[in-house]
Parts: C-alpha cells; structure tokens; sequence
C-alpha cells in the first residue's frame, strides 16, 4: 500500500509473515523462506539471522533506503528476519527483495496470497530493481519446488520466461511491487520466450579453405561424434582457421542443451538479455594466458569457467604447448567427467562441461619442423622439451589427431571453391540421427560419451576389423584408454559410412588418427 508517512505513535502487536524466496550458490538453487517477525519497541531494530554474509546484511540499509526513497509508509518496529534453512550460507544480493517483501506482508500491506509467489532481486537505494545472475536457474528450481509465479528483476524476466510452467513477473521498482500486492495495479506476466531459429549462414564456411582436406574430414568426424581433437602443422597452414569454421558443420543444439548452456553463461553475467536463450553452439577461443582458475572456474565464491562457458559446444586451445602446463594437467579430469566440482568454505558448486576440445599447436618453438622447404632452427632437446609440455595422459584424453600440411602454390591459385559446410553439415546430422536412435531412452547423447562398459557391445567388429585393431594395439603400445577411443571413433566413421558393424577399413582410419603421438612424442 503506498500512502503519506503518518505512523501510529505505538505499536506493540506482534506479527509474524513468511515469503518464498530461492538461494543460489554456483549452479545450486535451493529453496529459502524469509521468516519475519516484529513487534514493538522503544528503539526500532532489524536484524538478518540464518548464515547470512555479509552482503546479505547490507540489505538492511539497502531496504531501508528504498521504502523511504519510494515513498512506502512502514512502522518503525523491531524486526527479525531469518533465512531459512539456517543451515545453509546465503551469499548474494539476490535475497533482498524476498527480505522487503516480508517486511511488506508483517506490516499488513499485502493484500493478495503469495503463497504460490517466490520474490528475488536486488534493490537499489532508491527502489529500483536491479537485475541478478542465474535468473533462469532460479526459475526452473522455483517451477520444480512447485512454485507457481516468480517475481525478480524486469531485466531478468525474459530470461527467465525462457522456463515453462511458471509464470513470471519482471519487477521495475519497489513502489510498483508494492502496488501490485495490494491490488491497486496489476503486473502483467512476461510473455514466454520464442527464440529465433539460428542463422548459420553467418558462420564462417569451409568453403573458404583451399586444401587441407585431411584436416577438413577429420574435423567432420570430431564433429559428428563429438571427439576431441588436435591439429599439429607448421604455421601458416590454417590450423586456426581450420578450428574456427567448426561450428558450421556441428548440429543444431536441443531445447535441452540450450537451457543448460544458458543457465551457465546466466550464473557467469554474459548473457544476452534481448536473445536470452543460447542457440548456437558456443566456441570459446582461450588465450594461453589463461589460469587454471580461468579455464576450470574457480573463486571465493566459484564461477564457471571457460570450459564450462564452452558446455554442449567448443573449447579452441591455440598454441596449446605455451599453456601452462598445470592449467593443461587440470583438464584431465573434466575431460573425463564431463563436469567440475568447487568446493569452497561456502558450499560446493558443480558445472557441467561437456565439450568437444580443438587444440593446435606448432610442432617445434619455431613452427618449422618437418616443414618440406622451410629449415627448423630448433635443436632436437628443443623440441622434445616443447612438445613435452603435453603429457601423455592429456593426449590420450584427445580422441583425433591430424597433421596441416603447408598448402601448395596450385591449391591456393584454384579458383574453384571447396566443398561448403552446409553439404558437410548434412552428413554430420545424419550421422548424429543414427546415433540419437541407438541412444534413445539413455544418457549418451553421442559417441564420445560411450561407456567403457557398452563398447564392446554397440562396437561390435568385423573379425577383419578385430584383427586390424589388435596389431595396431601390439605394435603402437596404446593404453587402455586409447584402445576405448579409438572404438569410439571408429564408430562414428563407421556411422558416417552408415554402416552398422565396423568395418576394417574405419579401424584403420581411427588407428591413422591416433598415430602422431607416436611420430611426435616418441621422436620417431
């Protein structure tokens, strides 16, 4: 209720209010019940309990502030709100318009039942409602602990009308919030989110790259089985030019990925507010600068990092020996898990991160060894020590590895195009089709994802291709974990082939594939 500030001289009754709101601690969205009790007092007080920190207390005077700023008569009492659960840390400013809304309902100015409403937002100094991070994690957590309508920030409410099954209300100010509850105005519901079908053709083409056509097929089959894969060749031979016209041939996201995708950048501040749904698969090119801490995630209190921000799309390593190698040896485990795990005095946060990782690399500090005209100025201690940066176990973690030659004079005055992206696409999405079949009713979304324990089975092999395989595993002294990669691979090229038993032919292209680990790193 919005009236003139005249208060009753003496207030001694006692009420009590609670109002739905929801925490967040990385990726985690848990229920929170802002519980207020007031009562009457010679000295008004107001007092935040329920492991609040310290931003969570500062919400006192930010209130304070923003009911005297928007011209909301309250009584001066004394005040307790506790968060509950108690048991869990509240960090954030998120908390502070569930806080004001409680002390709106104690003082008796609501009108209408929220107790199917969740309120949450930061309130500035003169009322305003500012926008927050993860605002469509909140929403989804909200809908799943069955509550119906949502009331955050008006710049967070497409974002957060990208949810079904909530409705959702963006909140300008506290004096419209106000209004809203007693009944004299009406906040009407956010419209859901339509996003518009992505447009590929702004993506860069594989028609444009003369030769490399080896390099071209093998990016296919990474992108058609979701592998990782590194690109070795001296510069100048298009490894990054390669590597960034990937997203032109890989599939369209799922409404599902998208959601998780964009929950992520939501919870990390670089979302799009006008296109709040992530549509394209992301390519995320890291400097070799990077930390460990911007690569993984990490902080006081944990923030996704560029492996997750890459999540359903594309982590591009450039230059990968100039990272630092203990940055390179914290990607092992995410490789592996498809997901990272913080953990902090605060609580523990997790991120999804399954990616396709690109990398490319030098073969040598000065690019040029094995270059067919150009002299290596490196020593061989020189390039073992480069090359060294990369450990084994990470390399094993790369299902693909291919060569760029240096392109020809002839190749690069042909005139004609290559072959564009859009053909190539169409083989990928085929490939992927066959695969969502098998997969149906599973948790694997795609080849890469096949676990060591169901390969045997959906790799099933011809005794030709059994053969090929054993004396590759004998004469090349691959791991364990390269043997289940190159199955993997082999499926996706036998898939791409539409062909359901593997066949000779694609274990000894899978096999081609693991093979410059042996040339490189073995100084053979």
């Amino acid at each position: 209720m919005v009236c003139s500030k005249i208060y009753h001289p003496q207030w001694s009754k006692k009420m009590f209010a609670k109002i739905n709101g929801l925490g967040l601690y990385g990726m985690n969205a848990f229920p929170v019940s802002a519980e207020i009790s007031t009562s009457g007092g010679s000295v008004p007080a107001f007092d935040i309990v329920g492991l609040a920190d310290i931003s969570v207390q500062e919400s006192r005077m930010r209130i304070r502030s923003a009911l005297k700023n928007s011209n909301i008569a309250t009584k001066p009492l004394n005040t307790i709100v506790n968060l509950a659960p108690a048991s869990i840390r509240k960090i954030g400013s998120l908390y502070d318009l569930t806080i004001l809304t409680a002390v709106l309902a104690a003082q008796e100015l609501i009108k209408i039942n929220v107790d199917d409403c969740a309120f949450f937002g930061e309130v500035s100094l003169g009322g305003d409602v500012n926008p927050i991070h993860g605002a469509l994690t909140l929403t989804i957590a909200a809908r799943e602990n069955g509550i119906k309508k949502v009331f955050l920030p008006a710049a967070n409410a497409r974002e957060a009308g990208v949810s079904e099954g909530t409705e959702v209300y963006g909140v300008s100010n506290i004096r419209e919030l106000a209004r809203h509850l007693t009944g004299e105005i009406v906040i009407e519901p956010q419209k859901p989110f339509i996003p518009e079908t992505p447009n590929i053709s702004e993506l860069l083409d594989f028609a444009d790259v003369k030769g490399q056509e080896n390099v071209k097929n093998a990016l296919e089959v990474a992108a058609a089985g979701f592998h990782n894969i590194l690109i070795i060749g001296t510069p100048g031979t298009g490894k990054s030019m390669l590597s960034k016209r990937l997203p032109s041939i890989l599939p369209r996201m799922s409404f599902e990925e998208s959601l998780e995708t964009t929950q992520i950048h939501s919870v990390a501040g670089i979302l799009d507010i006008k296109n709040p749904l992530v549509t394209v698969r992301p390519f995320r090119n890291v400097s070799h600068t990077a930390s460990a801490v911007g690569l993984i995630g990490g902080g006081s209190i944990p923030k996704p990092g560029e492996i997750s921000l890459a999540h359903n799309g594309v982590l591009f390593l450039d230059e990968l020996p100039e990272f630092d190698r203990r940055t390179l040896e914290a990607l092992r485990q995410p490789l592996e898990n498809g997901e990272i795990n913080i953990t902090r005095a605060g609580g523990k946060a997790s991120y999804p991160c399954k990616i396709m990782l690109v990398a490319a690399m030098n073969p040598c500090p000065c690019g040029n060894f094995g270059h067919p005209a150009k002299h290596c100025a490196c020593n061989e201690r020189q390039v073992q020590s480069y090359l060294g940066k990369i450990s084994q176990p990470v390399l094993d973690r790369i299902d693909i590895q291919t060569e760029a030659a240096p392109v020809g004079y002839n190749e690069l005055a042909d005139k004609d195009k290559g072959e564009p992206s859009a053909d190539v696409l169409r083989r990928v999405e085929s490939a992927r089709e066959i695969q969502a079949r098998r997969y149906a009713g599973t948790a694997i979304k795609s080849n890469a994802d096949i676990p060591a324990g169901q390969l045997r089975e959906i790799c099933a092999l011809t005794p030709d291709a059994s053969q090929t395989l054993k004396n590759a595993f004998e004469k090349l002294g691959l791991s364990a974990r390269a043997y289940d990669r190159i199955l993997k691979v082999a499926r996706t090229i036998a898939d791409l082939d539409r062909k359901e038993i593997i066949e000779k032919k694609h274990i000894a292209r899978a096999v081609q594939y693991r093979s410059l680990d042996k040339k490189y790193w073995r100084g053979n």
